[in-house]
């Protein structure tokens, strides 16, 4: 059996930093790749620590997200990736800024270091 498998792909994102897409949506369910807090515009980490990182993370998400024809409201499960699980707190309350109650299942991983130096790392899985 083959499935119909769709790259998602938008400018409003970065671009990827290797091998990989930005999300393959696979009939109603997309698949994101990992975002870290890239700048679409200049491919660069953003300044700001913790705060702002996880901000530009949420927002790439949503890029690629209503690039693939969905919102946040439709993602059923996140893993969210750190270098230091004492942000954790902080990622909360910008994660709630950017999703409402019911929230998506979730993991979240300590992990000993990310792509370019990133403190936070996030991936997602959307059902349309």
């Amino acid at each position: 059996m083959t499935h119909d498998r769709t790259i998602v792909s938008t400018n409003n994102a970065p671009a990827a930093i290797g091998p990989y897409s930005q999300a393959v949506r696979a009939g109603r369910t997309v698949y994101l790749s990992g975002q870290i807090a890239l700048d679409p515009a200049t491919g660069q980490l953003v300044d700001g620590g913790i705060e702002a990182q996880a901000e530009r993370v949420f927002r790439n998400m949503t890029a690629v997200i209503d690039a693939a024809g969905g919102t946040l409201a439709q993602c059923v499960k996140l893993t969210l990736f750190l270098t230091d699980l004492t942000h954790f707190p902080v990622v909360n309350e910008i994660m709630q800024r950017h999703f409402a109650a019911p929230y998506p299942a979730r993991s979240t991983v300590g992990v000993a270091s990310l792509p370019r130096g990133a403190l936070f790392e996030a991936e997602a899985v959307v059902v349309l």
